[in-house]
């Protein structure tokens, strides 16, 4: 007989009773044992690499990026197109200049010198600091190329601009060695600029998109003012000087900063938004005409500048006489001292006899 009634209150039944009322309450109350299941080390192994491979999935993946207040992809296209941009808009205003100042100056040769020694410092300055920038952001691969515990490349995406701020450094290197004591070879800068963008173009071209047509798009049309620029660059080994492809060239670098930034706008905006549909057709005919666009201006740009600099010329020329314009810093340098200070030096013989 069972009954319901706690230990101690079954007096009436007896204590064999009280008994199975005790032994019918533990059994009720008792919960069953489970096995813990204990997986072996591999397994845990396993485990933890597919965890590892999930979050660096997610830290690359788009979406996860837009959730920053200005997206990293944003910032990096923004500052490489500043670069592009920057030298592009020297060179509008340098080789304009080059072309209007007088022939046979041998000053003018030696300041055209310390002006390729220092773009090729400032390019090899530039791209040393990409290469450490994008080496050791804390999301970056830290010099380590594959990693061994998830058996997988490390953050191939930064090692890819590394590799073109590489062939730039030694593209400014070189810029410095063609002009310095040791003579080399003519045109091996320009080969050595070519090569840099060869480089660029080749990885962009190559590059994993993950079928997002809009972005594999624009990276397309950039890649069209890359190998422009490498052309140009490859011509001037053998045409030194030439001022149509040394324009040319100076128009592509203005071109591809400000397709640049113009990418860092369309696919990871800098308010956090959403960046644009990756499907709809549209989008990539209105890109193709905006790239147009970008190319009108950059021509629009060299022929502001080129303009621009030939009335200072006129306007420096009519102020000081016989004269220079001096490339290099801009500046009116009077070229006749030396010799009007010889002129007088017997002129004031003659009078003191």
């Amino acid at each position: 007989m069972i009954c319901d009634a706690r230990p101690g209150q079954c007096g009436s039944f007896g204590v064999s009773n009280a008994f199975l009322c005790t032994s019918e309450l533990q059994k009720r109350t008792r919960k069953p044992m489970r096995r813990r299941k204990v997986n072996p080390p591999q397994v845990v192994e396993a485990y933890r690499e597919q965890g590892e491979r999930s979050f660096w999935r997610e830290q690359d993946n788009p979406q996860v990026q837009r959730m920053s207040p200005v997206p990293t992809n944003f910032l990096g296209s923004a500052l490489r197109g500043t670069f592009f941009f920057t030298f592009g808009l020297w060179w509008s205003v340098r080789y304009p200049l080059k072309y209007l100042r007088r022939k046979g100056d041998a000053e003018g040769q030696l300041g055209h010198g310390r002006t390729e020694v220092f773009e090729g410092a400032v390019k090899a300055f530039f791209a040393l600091v990409g290469i450490l920038v994008e080496q050791f952001v804390p999301t970056g691969p830290h010099l380590q190329l594959y990693s061994p515990q998830m058996h997988s490349w490390t953050d191939l995406t930064h090692w890819h601009y590394s590799t073109i701020y590489l062939f730039f450094l030694l593209s400014g290197i070189t810029d410095v060695i063609s002009h310095s004591p040791l003579k080399l070879p003519p045109g091996l800068d320009r080969l050595s600029l070519s090569l840099a963008l060869l480089v660029e173009g080749l990885l962009f071209c190559f590059r994993d998109y993950s079928n997002a047509r809009l972005d594999q798009h624009l990276h397309s049309l950039l890649a069209m003012a890359i190998f422009a620029g490498a052309l140009c660059a490859l011509l001037e080994v053998f045409l030194r000087d030439h001022i149509i492809l040394e324009i040319f060239r100076t128009s592509s670098f203005l071109l591809q900063g400000s397709w640049l930034w113009q990418i860092g706008f369309v696919l990871s905006p800098p308010w956090g938004g959403p960046g644009w549909d990756q499907s709809d057709s549209s989008n990539l005919l209105f890109l193709t005409m905006c790239f147009c666009w970008h190319s009108m201006g950059a021509l629009a740009v060299v022929t502001t500048n080129a303009a621009a600099s030939r009335c200072c010329n006129e306007s420096c020329q009519l102020k000081f006489g016989d004269i220079d314009v001096e490339l290099d810093c801009g500046l009116c340098l009077h070229r006749g001292k030396k010799i009007s200070s010889g002129a007088l030096l017997p002129e004031s013989s003659s009078d003191d006899k």
